[in-house]
């Protein structure tokens, strides 16, 4: 069995701007991103992390690092735990892109597995799949070990309602905070969820 500390970035520039979608532009983590890093490090300090991956975006890389400290072990990173690519959306509030093209957003919400996240970013099912496979590869590479994992927000929802065999439109039903810790045990062939979302180093 791996444990596995799944784990969403802290809070962005962006998202302290108004929560705009940052999808894949590298935007850096707020004063408060870094606070509530620290804060979930300090949370987590009784645990020995083996290995640690993040996302290739900054505000993932410093996340795990700010959790680990100096003494942890190499920060790896994967492409398949980035952001989702949000196409038309990138850069913009829901708020002001719902009310130029309300029909994107109610197809996306309707069935996000099949559509593109602002008309031409990524579908649900591409999400999923490339973060799944990111999962069960850690679960084959470190076994019996213990393994911080930094993602975002829209990847890390729909893996666990994955996970859960949920529909995929119920995607919002599962909040993450910035920093919130999210357990799992992963073997060869099944995934046990431990805990979602933890967030009491935020209060």
């Amino acid at each position: 069995m791996t444990r596995v500390y799944l784990i969403r970035h802290g809070e962005s520039e962006w998202n302290a701007a108004g929560d705009l979608y940052c999808g894949r532009t590298d935007v850096g983590l707020s004063t408060i991103g870094r606070k509530q890093a620290e804060d979930a490090g300090m949370f987590l300090d009784d645990v020995r992390f083996d290995f640690a991956y993040a996302s290739p975006l900054i505000r993932a890389r410093d996340t795990a690092q700010l959790i680990l400290g100096d003494t942890g072990p190499p920060i790896l990173t994967d492409e398949r735990i980035y952001e989702g690519d949000f196409g038309e959306w990138e850069g913009r509030s829901k708020k002001e892109f719902i009310v130029e093209d309300p029909e994107s957003w109610e197809n996306w919400m309707a069935n996000p597995w099949e559509t593109r996240a602002g008309r031409t970013g990524e579908t649900a099912r591409e999400m999923y799949e490339r973060a799944s496979s990111f999962l069960k590869e850690i679960g084959e590479k470190h076994p019996d070990d213990t393994v911080l994992v930094v993602a975002h927000n829209n990847t890390i929802r729909f893996l666990l309602a994955g996970i859960l065999g949920m529909p995929f439109s119920n995607y919002r039903k599962i909040f993450q905070d910035n920093t919130g810790i999210n357990v799992l045990d992963v073997t060869a062939d099944s995934v046990l969820i431990r805990s979602l979302n933890i967030n009491v180093h935020l209060f």
